[in-house]
């Protein structure tokens, strides 16, 4: 059985109560070194290795007791929505976690109603679709992120206001509010993007 583990945004504090003791019941934990880190197992371990890599590896361990660590909800743009077209659905559990947009909304006190939810990890948005949502949350990475997001907001003319979360639930957390026009040209640490039609 593989056990797909959501542990939030970062911080322990945010975990859903019982993953410290999926964990620790595993033979095998697999998670990046961050979050390996987080947990410290006492068991054998496997640091993350890529997609294809772990495929194979889980299709030759399938009888194990498995947990795999995913950041945030494992079905919002995680790697539980991977995992399920690799092996069968009854070979898999998925425990959810707070997902980072969910964490950043709630720092802001914005309503999540009818927010289209999306993600720019390793794929290029419709911004022409995505700019027709009044509230959007978006989980981004280091190709598409707030810069590019404002600069795809200026192309077309429009007017959003964006709230960029940093390294949420960490000590180092950053929340900050810019208009398309005011994203400073900076890299920005793992983060989340709230676009809301001003």
């Amino acid at each position: 059985m593989i056990t797909v583990v959501g542990i939030g945004p970062g911080a322990a504090s945010l975990r859903l109560a019982g993953t410290e003791a999926l964990v620790a019941q595993a033979d095998l934990v697999i998670g990046s070194k961050r979050q390996l880190a987080e947990f410290n197992p006492q068991q054998e371990t496997l640091v993350l290795p890529h997609l294809k890599e772990l495929a194979v590896y889980l299709q030759a361990h399938r009888q194990k007791n498995i947990v795999l660590l995913a950041s945030g909800d494992p079905l919002l743009y995680g790697i539980g929505n991977w995992l399920l077209t690799q092996v069968p659905a009854d070979d898999v559990k998925i425990i959810p976690g707070i997902s980072s947009i969910q964490y950043c909304f709630n720092q802001l006190g914005l309503s999540m109603n009818d927010t289209y939810l999306t993600s720019s990890h390793g794929r290029q948005p419709d911004f022409d679709f995505l700019l027709q949502h009044d509230k959007v949350g978006m989980v981004t990475d280091q190709q598409i992120g707030p810069v590019q997001i404002a600069a795809a907001i200026r192309e077309r003319h429009q007017h959003r206001h964006l709230y960029i979360g940093e390294n949420l639930s960490y000590t180092s957390e950053k929340i900050s509010q810019f208009t398309e026009e005011t994203v400073p040209d900076r890299k920005f640490g793992m983060n989340v993007v709230i676009i809301t039609n001003a």
